[in-house]
Formats: C-alpha cells, sequence, structure tokens
C-alpha cells in the first residue's frame, strides 16, 4: 500500500514480532507522525516491548493510547457466564473486544486498520475470526512466521522482541507453539509444501520433520479452512 491509498493507520501493538514487524513496515510506508499505535493490555500485563517499539520507529508518544481491555472482556464474561477456565472463549472475547477498540479509534482517526497476521496463522487458523484477524491492510500476511522473522531481522527489531516466544497473550504461560503442537520452523516447511508446491498430504516427506508433523500441519490446515471462510467470500 501507499500513501496514495492511505495516509493514516491504526494498529495494535503488542509487543510481539508480528506486530513490530507490520508497525514498522507501515511506519516506513506512511511516516512515523501518521502512525496511531495502540496498547491493549488485559489488566496489568506487561506492555514495555510495545512501547519500546512506539520508540524504535519514533512514533511521537502523543500518538501512543493505552486502554485496559479487562473490565469490558470480564464484564462480556460475566454475563454471558463464561467460566475462567474456559481459556478459548475468553480469548475469543479478548480478541474481540480489541478489534472494537481498533476500528474505532480507527473510525475517530480517519485511518485504516492495520492488521498482523501472517500466512502461518492464517493456514493455520492460529487465530479470533472477527477479532485479530479483522483489518483493513495486512503488510506481512504473505509471510511465513519464519520469513517474519527474517524480516525482523532486517529491519534492526530490537533482541527482546526476536528472542520471545511468540504468544498470542490471550492467558498467562501461553505461547502459540506449544498449544499448536509443533514449532513454526517445523509448520512453514511442511505449509511451504503444501500450500505453495501444492503437494498432497501423503507425498510430503521433509528431512528433520516427522511424518506425525506433517501429518499434524496437514490435519490442522483441514480441520481450520472453515475460518479462511466469512460470508464474504469465495475461497
Amino acid at each position: 500500500f501507499s500513501q496514495q491509498h492511505c495516509t493514516q493507520a491504526v494498529i495494535a501493538v503488542s509487543g510481539g514480532i508480528d506486530s513490530a514487524v507490520a508497525l514498522t513496515v507501515v511506519t516506513r510506508a506512511l511516516g512515523p507522525t501518521a502512525i496511531w499505535p495502540l496498547l491493549l493490555p488485559y489488566g496489568e500485563q506487561d506492555m514495555s516491548d510495545a512501547r519500546a517499539l512506539c520508540e524504535f520507529n519514533q512514533i511521537p508518544e502523543a500518538h501512543w493510547q493505552t486502554l485496559d481491555i479487562q473490565p469490558i472482556v470480564d464484564l462480556i464474561c460475566s454475563s454471558r457466564a463464561i467460566d475462567t477456565n474456559d481459556l478459548v472463549r475468553r480469548g475469543n472475547v479478548m480478541a474481540r473486544v480489541r478489534m472494537i477498540l481498533v476500528f474505532d479509534r480507527a473510525r475517530e482517526k480517519s485511518a485504516l486498520v492495520c492488521g498482523t497476521e501472517n500466512k502461518s496463522e492464517h493456514y493455520l487458523g492460529y487465530f479470533t475470526r472477527f477479532g485479530d484477524a479483522a483489518s483493513d491492510i495486512e503488510p506481512i500476511s504473505q509471510l511465513y512466521k519464519t520469513q517474519v522473522r527474517e524480516l525482523a531481522t532486517q529491519l534492526g527489531i530490537p533482541d527482546q522482541i526476536l528472542t520471545k516466544p511468540p504468544s498470542a497473550g490471550l492467558w498467562a504461560e501461553q505461547t502459540d507453539e506449544a498449544e499448536l503442537g509443533f514449532s513454526y520452523e517445523q509448520a512453514d516447511r511442511v505449509l511451504s509444501a503444501l500450500i505453495d508446491a501444492q503437494t498432497p498430504p501423503q507425498e510430503i516427506v521433509i528431512d528433520g520433520v516427522a511424518p506425525s508433523v506433517v501429518a499434524a500441519v496437514c490435519a490442522r490446515v483441514e480441520q481450520q479452512a472453515f475460518k479462511r471462510l466469512v460470508p464474504y467470500t469465495m475461497e
């Protein structure tokens, strides 16, 4: 995208590598004064890395806004009788509350919402529909997670972001790879064969990746296909 199509952008900055790269890319495309970062912690969630990324991109501090989503999330969960142990439902509520706040901020600033989804998350279904997947523009959606990490290195993203375990930040100690059951390095090699090379799952053989992992990745892509379909697409 370019300034011809978008002059202002709002982006939720978590402090993870995806939001780091998306923020840096959109900032370099539009300039620091055109970016409105939104920091959306749940309660006492640490946002120091998110603030460091805003500073790294020289975005004016007056443009940052921090909103604690806990009161809204807790109210919804209470009204819907969502148990505190039902992590998936609570996580979906958190993602969708963040989406509402990001789009409202974009409306306030006459801006577009910049998303942070990567290609690995898209095909693995590792996102909340109409939550963290909702956006107007997606600058890193054609990059697998491992490619996002490579780009982050080239962009000079701070080391503490590069070495942080990938996490959606939806509950304590949650990490992407523990929840998925395999690493992004493994998944991306399988996805490249399955999606890019269009190799049938039963024919995928990759050195260093166990057949059980290949099967698990392919199965998840199929199981989560419904997430890639919304009423206004024809995929």
